[in-house]
């Protein structure tokens, strides 16, 4: 048996613990059955904003009319833009295990990690003719990230499916795919197909897709998705059949009646394939978890600490099997509170009340902190403030005329949340992130500081701006003029 001071199940990013480890003089291995990275560089977030960033570039192209700009789409080379994302980020994934394998330590175990007991693992090689191998750890941290969760609907198991796994590089775009699932993944790839041309239905059980968001965030992205899609919000899939080369859902309202979509109770629909976007479910099935004293929810995630120790002691976890919040840029977060913990034994514990998301629909979504719903089930006393993307010159120039920013503060100017719709979301989120983490988290640490003009940044100032102490006010606001024939 190999043994080792720590001991990583999963190449992602708690790989970087080994990583550390080693930097610091002590053994490590890392276990990993698939490619290197996880599933953000070949099955995630990489390769999906690469097709969205194929669907920002059709858009932009077919809205050049609107500015004066003669230009047309001759075709779309759908099988050269899947092949060459898929040929960049498996390059980027077979890079990492060539660093590791070029390396004495970390040591990398190509297969799957099973506990045989708290601190020992049977490692079943991915190479069919190789040996099973135990190794051991004195620390051991789990990070096996998750996958897509198939539901159960019926006849589901005798007809053919894609999963957002499957979906990033097919060969042939689809000429008609029903999409189930009304979340961030099921509003992305609607958009990526739809904007390439696929006639999309998307079937989501709640009343708006994203149902998370903000009440007004998730009424934009429905609004905007139903330019690109049919879609039945307040349905659920509740039977699937195969009729040939086509796929037919049944969709029925999720609550049962026939209040929902013009009055149907259930619609038929067909068309070339079905895409499974229902969320996904945690990879702690393969870990054999009953060998150990290491906890799971009804869900299935790990159960932590607040410095995400499991309730095995020295077995640590991070990332989707924690399931706390199902992001790339989280389980970094957590990579570094667990190394830190290892490592130094800090004794730090997770914060994720500034922890930000992006959705890359169009128009995107950015969000940090609270939901005016949450603060009002809580019963929390706020104040809000909401300013239109086209009261920054920038916002008015874009035409970004469904954009906006809100911002939730207590009275005193805290900031509880803020949620962004509109171009580059993602990016401008990033100074009220900060804002939150490393000042005073006022809206005043984001209202003060000078903005650049014109840019679309000015619009979160503005938004700032209102529930500012300051007494004097600089802020844009051009609406007088993107309002003047509402179109500009």
């Amino acid at each position: 048996m190999d043994e080792y001071d720590i001991v990583v199940v999963g190449g992602g990013s708690g790989s970087q613990v080994a990583t550390a480890a080693a930097e610091e003089g002590l053994e490590a291995a890392i276990v990993e059955r698939g490619p290197l990275g996880g599933a953000c560089i070949t099955r995630g977030c990489i390769p999906s904003k690469a097709l969205i960033h194929r669907a920002d570039v059709v858009e932009e192209i077919r809205r050049a009319p609107e500015f004066g700009i003669a230009a047309e789409i001759e075709d779309v080379d759908y099988g050269e833009i899947t092949s060459s994302i898929h040929d960049t980020v498996y390059e980027k994934a077979e890079n990492q295990e060539s660093s590791l394998e070029e390396s004495e330590n970390p040591t990398l175990y190509r297969g799957e990690g099973r506990f045989v007991d708290e601190r020992t693992l049977e490692v079943n090689p991915s190479e069919r003719d190789a040996d099973s191998v135990e190794i051991r750890g004195e620390t051991v941290v789990l990070a096996v990230g998750g996958r897509p969760m198939i539901p159960p609907i019926d006849g589901l198991e005798d007809a053919d499916f894609l999963t957002s796994d499957d979906a990033l590089f097919l060969d042939d775009q689809p000429d008609s795919l029903v999409i189930v699932g009304g979340g961030y993944i099921g509003a992305e790839l609607g958009y990526f197909f739809g904007a390439l041309g696929t006639d999309v239905t998307m079937i989501g059980r709640s009343e708006t897709l994203v149902p998370r968001e903000d009440d007004a965030v998730s009424e934009v992205v429905t609004d905007s998705l139903e330019r690109y899609c049919d879609v039945y919000a307040g349905f659920e899939a509740a039977e699937v059949s195969q009729d040939g080369d086509r796929v037919v859902v049944t969709a029925a309202a999720s609550d049962g009646d026939d209040s929902n979509d013009g009055g149907d109770a259930a619609v038929e629909l067909e068309a070339d394939a079905l895409l499974l976007a229902t969320g996904r479910r945690p990879n702690t099935d393969t870990l054999n978890l009953e060998a150990t004293g290491v906890e799971t929810n009804d869900q299935e995630h790990v159960v932590v600490g607040d410095t995400l120790e499991t309730t095995c002691n020295d077995v640590w976890a991070l990332g989707d099997i924690v399931g706390e919040q199902p992001f790339k840029h989280a389980a970094d977060y957590e990579t570094r509170i667990v190394t830190a913990n290892v490592l130094d034994d800090a004794g730090r514990e997770v914060d994720y009340g500034s922890m930000p998301h992006a959705i890359f629909t169009n128009p995107q979504v950015a969000s940090v902190g609270r939901t005016e719903g949450e603060l009002e089930e809580a019963g929390t006393e706020y104040e809000s403030a909401t300013v239109p993307f086209d009261a920054a010159p920038l916002g008015m120039i874009l035409e970004a005329g469904d954009g906006f920013v809100k911002v939730l503060a207590r009275p005193d100017g805290e900031i509880l949340g803020c949620h962004i719709v509109g171009p580059q979301a993602s990016t401008l989120i990033q100074e009220v992130v900060v804002a939150m983490e490393s000042g005073s988290g006022t809206v005043d640490d984001v209202a003060d500081p000078v903005h650049v003009h014109p840019a679309l940044s000015e619009a979160v100032y503005a938004a700032f701006d209102e529930l500012s102490s300051s007494t004097y006010s600089t802020a844009p606001d051009w609406r007088d003029v993107s309002d003047r024939d509402g179109s500009r």
